[in-house]
């Protein structure tokens, strides 16, 4: 037997360390002035920003989920690293808080330069939009555990909040008004039963084009989740904000129903007009019940705010004036049966 090297058995550390160092620019692109130190050491160094008072870390950790099955089918891998960045500063974001610091774990059997670049891109596009920095991340390269082309992705987030300014719904009262703020279509919940739907039981393929649908299957199914934290962080500035919710896996009644106080419930009603084609699309193909919809898929909500009922106008130009498409979907009122989550509406 001849002699041996980490390459030789799979792993190759130069051909890792070249296509991080491409990134760099980019990378250093969403630092902030809080960022100590650039990317490559053991550990990121970063200040508490000296603005705050009271300052209370807030963090979350997600990952993508199984649409990045359908980047893999379809070669695109431009947008899974919003969808990344979104899952945990959208939820951060629901206590108030602003996104400063972001890490991520990129996991491969095989590093390919193209797929990682675009992957990394992505994630640098993510954190420009909420406003942190991408301050470090790990990149494992694990042979014969990935399948070539293949990828999984999780993401860190840090931020801070004042901890007088803490939202957690518990100021939440009968009569406050629930506004949603539209989604981009599916976001990254619920992929496990769309792809049982449209791959395993109709064969369809990600290169199709469907009727109702703009561009290809895969444009639509990977369109990244939206970012919300700069309307939000904007709005906080003019308008009280009472309880938030970003609506991912669970759904509209799984999500809204963690900061609805005991004894009160959310009653929404949203009408078909508000669903966007591709849950329709969907329920109709797998034969769905409108039940099962609500608790697996946004339904065109990727995120709600509780507000006082006099501040509904001044909610609602903020938001717009923001670019949000965001609309009245229910009010606050006691509960019945304890339920605290009640959807009504025409339906699919």
């Amino acid at each position: 037997m001849g002699i041996l090297t980490y390459k030789d058995a799979g792993v190759d550390i130069k051909k890792a360390d070249e296509s991080l160092n491409s990134l760099k620019q980019k990378i250093q692109n969403t630092f902030n002035p809080h960022v100590l130190n650039p990317i490559g050491g053991f550990a990121a160094l970063t200040e508490i920003p000296k603005d705050y008072k009271n300052p209370v870390l807030v963090s979350s950790t997600d990952g993508v989920g199984t649409k990045l099955k359908i980047a893999f089918h379809s070669g695109k891998h431009n947008t899974v690293g919003v969808d990344l960045v979104a899952m945990s500063a959208n939820d951060i974001l629901t206590m108030g808080a602003k996104p400063l610091f972001f890490l991520d774990y990129f996991a491969c059997g095989r590093i390919e330069e193209r797929i990682f670049k675009d992957v990394i891109s992505g994630i640098c596009e993510g954190c420009m939009m909420a406003g942190c920095a991408l301050i470090g991340g790990e990149t494992a390269e694990m042979p014969s555990f990935y399948k070539d082309g293949e990828y999984d992705l999780a993401g860190f987030v840090i931020g801070f909040v004042e901890k007088e300014e803490i939202i957690d719904g518990s100021n939440i009262k009968e009569g406050d008004i629930v506004i949603g703020l539209a989604s981009s279509g599916l976001h990254s919940n619920g992929f496990s039963l769309v792809r049982k739907v449209l791959f395993e039981i109709h064969n369809l393929n990600v290169e199709n084009s469907i009727k109702g649908i703009e561009g290809k299957l895969y444009e639509e199914l990977l369109k990244p989740t939206k970012i919300y934290v700069k309307p939000i962080l904007k709005g906080l500035e003019s308008f009280t904000i009472k309880g938030m919710a970003h609506i991912t896996g669970g759904g509209l009644p799984g999500n809204i129903q963690r900061i609805i106080p005991e004894g009160l419930m959310a009653n929404i009603e949203l009408s078909q007009d508000r669903i966007p084609y591709i849950f329709k699309f969907i329920q109709k193909l797998g034969n769905i019940p409108v039940d099962e919809m609500y608790s697996t898929f946004n339904m065109g909500i990727g995120y709600v705010l509780v507000i006082n009922k006099k501040d509904e106008q001044a909610a609602l130009n903020n938001l717009k004036d923001s670019g949000e498409n965001a609309f009245i979907i229910g009010h606050i009122q006691k509960s019945f049966d304890n339920e605290k989550v009640h959807i009504t509406g025409d339906g699919i």
